[in-house]
């Protein structure tokens, strides 16, 4: 439709929403918990061939179309995208909200991580749901059973095999934990651990995790020597690991999102510029998707503002517009709908909305991620079997 000064203004319910149901990373492990034979569970979306061993290996920032714009860094799994295709991660598309789909097999509308920093509904304080700050009982902000607690609650022998750093936090609580927490520091120690796990149970389901290639992205940018060098690390250990496995197994290969550079150029900075800023109580979200939370009673002009200034580049739509087309998935609990922005601004273009003050860290990285754009949103689902 056209809209102000007669450019375009995209319709947010034209966005390309995440394939919640048939393909999205909520899907997996109720795929996987079902051919484990786990009451509850049919399947859904995904036909995963049963296995009675199962290994899923979730590389941080790994988004499937970088994988195929380096075949020559990534030469084992490129392998493993002959006749593959790739699934999407839930919207936003970022750290805490994916892995609370992969670890609950819920979308982010009912497990409620629905953004990096979100309101606390009741206060005018944005929390941060990968760092957990400020605090707030884990299990009232998700109080979902995870997929792995109900598989070891059936008898399956479950574990995490990740840094030690994460065997405590509040996202592990409420998004990861069921069965064993294995610390190791190093990769190799991961996909060691991870395979003889495997070996050592018949009816076994472990997953295991790796962040530094997001790490590299977000400094360095994707289209850097240091991340694709990050990238040949993480197909080295995803070779180990894959053959290193016992029989009756299935190797997952997955991520929680892609990424993007965008160029200091093609950055808004909120803390600079009076018309987004106008109305706006609080800035949640990231770069590449904003949660906009308005002052009382200034909502639609909010709206309306961030309509007008950034309409033509990302998909902005109001809290009923952005549940309507299904953005956080089929149904938004209660309890989450607070959590979402009165406006919520996703990127198509390449650009980011910043806040160089009150987000400098951020506001510095290189490589984002968030929005529903291919790059950021679809993710590997690659498998070896034995």
């Amino acid at each position: 439709m056209l809209g102000y000064d007669s450019f375009e203004i995209l319709d947010p319910s034209e966005a390309p929403v995440p394939a919640y149901g048939s393909g999205s990373l909520a899907d997996l492990l109720p795929a996987v918990a079902a051919g484990l034979g786990v009451p509850g569970f049919a399947g859904g979306g995904l036909p995963l061939e049963p296995a009675d061993r199962v290994c899923v290996f979730l590389v941080d920032g790994m988004g499937w179309e970088l994988i195929r714009r380096h075949p020559e860094y990534a030469p084992f799994l490129t392998s493993l995208t002959a006749g593959a295709s790739p699934i999407t991660a839930g919207f936003p598309s970022t750290t805490a909200t994916s892995l609370a789909s992969v670890g609950t097999g819920l979308t982010p509308g009912v497990h409620g991580l629905a953004g990096y920093t979100v309101r606390i509904p009741g206060r005018n304080q944005l929390m941060n749901q990968l760092r957990w700050q400020p605090p707030v009982p884990p299990r009232e902000w998700q109080p979902h059973p995870t997929v792995f607690e109900r598989a070891a609650a059936a008898g399956v022998a479950t574990a995490q095999v990740s840094s030690p750093l994460f065997a405590q936090t509040p996202l592990t609580q409420v998004a990861l934990s069921g069965g064993s927490f294995l610390g190791r520091t190093t990769g190799e120690e991961r996909m060691d651990l991870a395979a003889r796990w495997l070996a050592e149970h018949d009816r076994a389901l472990v997953y295991t995790y790796v962040s530094e290639l997001d790490g590299a992205g977000h400094r360095f940018g994707v289209d850097s020597d240091e991340w694709r060098m990050t990238l040949n690390t993480v197909d080295r250990l995803a070779k180990r690991l894959a053959e290193q496995l016992p029989p009756r197994s299935a190797l997952y290969v997955t991520a929680d999102h892609g990424m993007i550079d965008i160029a200091p150029e093609d950055r808004i900075d909120f803390d600079e510029d009076w018309e987004l800023s106008a109305g706006v109580a609080l800035l949640g979200g990231e770069g590449r998707a904003r949660h906009v939370y308005a002052v009382p009673g200034a909502a639609a002009d909010v709206h309306t503002v961030w309509s007008e200034v950034l309409g033509d580049r990302m998909w902005v739509a109001t809290r009923d517009q952005a549940i309507a087309a299904g953005w956080f998935g089929p149904v938004v609990d209660d309890r989450v709908r607070a959590r979402i922005g009165d406006v919520v601004a996703a990127a198509r273009d390449d650009i980011a909305v910043i806040a160089s003050r009150a987000e400098p860290g951020e506001s510095s990285m290189v490589g984002l991620h968030g929005s529903m754009t291919p790059v950021e949103q679809l993710v590997p689902l690659l498998d070896v079997r034995t």
